[in-house]
């Protein structure tokens, strides 16, 4: 991994590029950058940390005690698969608690409708060449499912109509190419 980072850039701690395998990906030096959130997203994240501080981990706890009874600890895949949970248990705990600790919960229902799109807001989009319409809340990194048709903050669609009133048409930039919504 090569770094081009300047003197300047150091001093001021600004990110700087790195290229690996062809991929270019920014390090954000310094604080890390505050996560919106809606409410619910803490609650469900909230949540998933109890689970995981409570059951799952006396769970695993409980598998690595009987791996280790049955003996030799070298050979004993089953130790060493609940040592691997417990790990990844772990890290996702501290991943979580990291991202409440940088969250910046928005309470969506406390905010008067403008008719501007801010995050919270659900949109409905018509593509403009398909009549195509498309319902997307926008939520935060954390909360993101398609599935549920609830994007990022930082999609392509969500920045390009956060800020926009309603009935404007906007232009996206996506990986399938340009598309028009109104």
């Amino acid at each position: 991994v090569r770094r081009f980072v300047s003197r300047s850039d150091k001093a001021l701690g600004i990110r700087s590029p790195v290229f690996s395998n062809c991929t270019l990906r920014w390090l954000t030096r310094g604080s890390s950058m505050p996560n919106p959130m809606t409410v619910k997203g803490a609650e469900d994240l909230r949540e998933e940390v109890a689970h995981r501080k409570g059951t799952l981990r006396q769970e695993i706890s409980e598998a690595i005690a009987e791996a280790r009874a049955h003996g030799d600890l070298k050979e004993n895949a089953e130790y060493h698969a609940a040592r691997e949970q417990q790990s990844f248990n772990e890290g996702r705990i501290q991943e979580i608690e990291s991202r409440l600790a940088d969250a910046r919960i928005i309470d969506i229902s406390k905010i008067a409708p403008t008719g501007k799109v801010i995050f919270g807001t659900t949109v409905t989009l018509i593509a403009c060449d398909t009549q195509e319409t498309i319902r997307y809340h926008i939520v935060g990194e954390d909360e993101a499912d398609l599935k549920q048709n609830k994007i990022s903050v930082l999609s392509p669609i969500a920045r390009a109509l956060i800020g926009k009133m309603e009935d404007d048409v906007v232009n996206v930039v996506t990986p399938g190419g340009e598309r028009e919504f109104e």
